[in-house]
C-alpha cells in the first residue's frame, strides 16, 4: 500500500505573523515575472514579518531580505506552512 502524500497549500495571505513557508506556485501569471523577480520563486522559504492593520501590506522576509507585498500579491502566492 503506497502512502500519500496530502500537501496542504495556503495562501501567502493567510500564514500568520512569524510563520515560514514554501513557496510552491503561482495563481495570476501576469505578476509572476514581478514576484520572481523580487525573489519569490517556487521553493524559497518565506517567512511572514509583520501585516499591517488592516492586513495590507504584509511585510516578508524571502532570500535574505525584507519585502513588503500588497495583499492581491500575497493571495497569488500558493505556499505550504512548514
Amino acid at each position: 500500500m503506497a502512502i500519500q502524500s496530502t500537501t496542504v497549500l495556503k495562501r501567502l495571505s493567510d500564514i500568520g505573523i512569524g510563520k515560514i513557508a514554501v513557496i510552491k506556485s503561482f495563481e495570476n501569471n501576469e505578476i509572476f515575472l514581478k514576484l520572481m523577480e523580487m525573489g519569490c520563486v517556487p521553493g524559497e522559504k518565506v517567512r511572514v514579518e509583520q501585516k499591517a492593520p488592516l492586513g495590507d501590506p504584509i511585510a516578508i522576509t524571502v532570500a535574505g531580505y525584507n519585502l513588503s507585498l500588497r495583499i492581491d500579491e500575497a493571495e497569488n502566492i500558493f505556499v505550504e506552512e512548514l
